[in-house]
């Protein structure tokens, strides 16, 4: 793969619809944090990825460098992660796809028929995935394409509406400086945009000359994803305040003010509606199919549950591995409706505490560089991060802060105002908890299976 095949790659493999509006309810400075989580994030993550991916190219990607730093066993809590993790962003993402919905078609739909949705949507996607590769494949390709038109498109009909009717905000260098204030809550969601950039790694031996194409691509297409997301941004800022941005249909409420209430207008609106939903879906087969594939791999070696590696005779899809995670699903989205008090509020919950499990696994990857620099000084790197023991120091603790910071902001979003809501830290402390303990009980049936396996010997 090239450079430019690479960042196509990155690009549709990271690029989702689900953190727009929260990147926009920051408000016009939100142009000023993306550039900030550029530089101070996204440079030096792209750069301990481009050295770990060209040193040990592998299939298995942040799997088998934190094998090969921390040993099996927490290369399998980190298996574990990446696989639960789908199943608890799905219901937030279905959330968005059933308040997208009722903008547009079904503007009184009770929060209970737009659960219902979700629990329908969880389980088609469950069996895209279960009947064949080639569509799952085709969904993810032409999601992507939608994502792009439909940030496109939002993005030129938000500078024609700033043209014809001013902005709906306030675009002043003041506004755009950066702020901790109360929109704050959002700027991990930036973070979480910008992750899954290793995915390139997964390349492997694919990639030519990774020492030096790996690191500009992923770099590059941050700064196209970043592009794209400032672009529908200010799609909806222009029509939008930003007290008025809804987190689950701010993309359609924006689209109904720039468009109109004109015939051709509504055509356009249905049009890029469908898109949306789309994508949405294409996100979640996408998703699902690759991280159940990996827990079946798992599930193999024993790491995880015998039932993930469970296949399709006819299909040979990772059947075991892809109804667990529709059941993850709605298990989380049948709790957690029951604390929410809105549909933005249900969203919110649900995808803050599934980012933090998303987020954990980065924690490793940072420590898994850091370690290996230590561990295994006398094997030739192709790339080098640069500055020594200094930049080693310098580039593993500034991922980290911004991980770090990015899970404290998921779990306790007010705290820059000084305050803490229980309400809505409390649900994802426990479901953290829960999550991690499910982990712990998988990690222990294999240290045992090991441990039999060894005294048999």
């Amino acid at each position: 793969m090239g450079m430019g095949s690479l960042t196509m790659f990155t690009l549709c493999a990271v690029m989702i619809l689900d953190t727009l509006t929260a990147s926009a309810a920051i408000g016009p400075s939100a142009f000023s944090w993306w550039v900030i989580m550029l530089a101070g994030f996204v440079l030096p993550y792209t750069l301990v990825v481009t050295e770990l991916g060209s040193t040990w190219p592998a299939e298995g990607g942040i799997y088998d460098w934190v094998k090969r730093a921390f040993g099996t066993r927490m290369a399998a809590r980190t298996s574990y992660l990446y696989w639960i993790n789908v199943g608890l962003w799905m219901p937030s993402v279905y959330i968005l796809f059933a308040g997208t919905f009722s903008s547009l078609y079904w503007p009184k739909m009770a929060l209970h028929w737009q659960i219902l949705l979700c629990l329908v949507l969880t389980w088609l996607t469950v069996w895209f995935c279960n009947i064949s590769t080639s569509v799952c494949l085709k969904i993810a390709r032409w999601g992507a394409f939608a994502k792009i038109i439909v940030i496109a498109v939002l993005g030129f009909a938000g500078i024609r509406y700033f043209l014809q009717h001013g902005l709906a905000n306030n675009f002043e260098w003041h506004n755009l400086i950066p702020h901790l204030n109360e929109s704050s809550r959002f700027l991990p969601a930036i973070i979480y945009s910008l992750l899954g950039l290793e995915l390139v790694a997964s390349m492997g031996k694919m990639i030519k000359s990774p020492e030096k194409t790996m690191r500009i691509a992923m770099f590059l297409a941050a700064i196209l994803i970043s592009a794209l997301y400032l672009f529908g941004t200010f799609g909806i800022l222009a029509a939008l305040p930003v007290s008025q941005i809804s987190l689950v249909s701010g993309i359609i409420d924006a689209m109904k003010i720039i468009f109109g209430q004109s015939e051709g207008a509504r055509v356009i609106l249905n049009i890029l509606c469908v898109l949306t939903l789309f994508s949405f879906i294409s996100n979640m087969v996408t998703w699902t199919s690759g991280s159940s594939r990996t827990a079946a791999e798992a599930a193999k070696s024993g790491e995880l549950p015998a039932c993930l590696g469970i296949l399709s005779r006819r299909f040979h899809t990772p059947v075991g591995a892809n109804v667990a995670t529709g059941v993850v699903s709605t298990l989380v989205i049948l709790c957690y409706s029951q604390l929410a008090s809105d549909k933005s509020d249900l969203f919110w919950i649900i995808f803050s505490f599934s980012s933090c499990i998303f987020l954990l696994p980065y924690l490793l990857l940072f420590s898994a560089w850091f370690r290996l620099r230590d561990k295994e000084t006398e094997t030739p790197r192709p790339y080098r991060v640069p500055g020594g023991i200094f930049g080693q120091w310098l580039v593993a603790g500034v991922c980290l802060l911004f991980v770090i910071q990015g899970i404290i902001l998921f779990v306790f979003p007010d705290l820059f105002d000084g305050k803490i809501e229980m309400s809505h830290s409390l649900p994802i402390v426990i479901g953290i908890i829960v999550t991690l303990l499910a982990g712990e009980l998988c990690l222990l049936q294999y240290n045992r299976k090991m441990q039999s396996a060894s005294s048999k010997l």
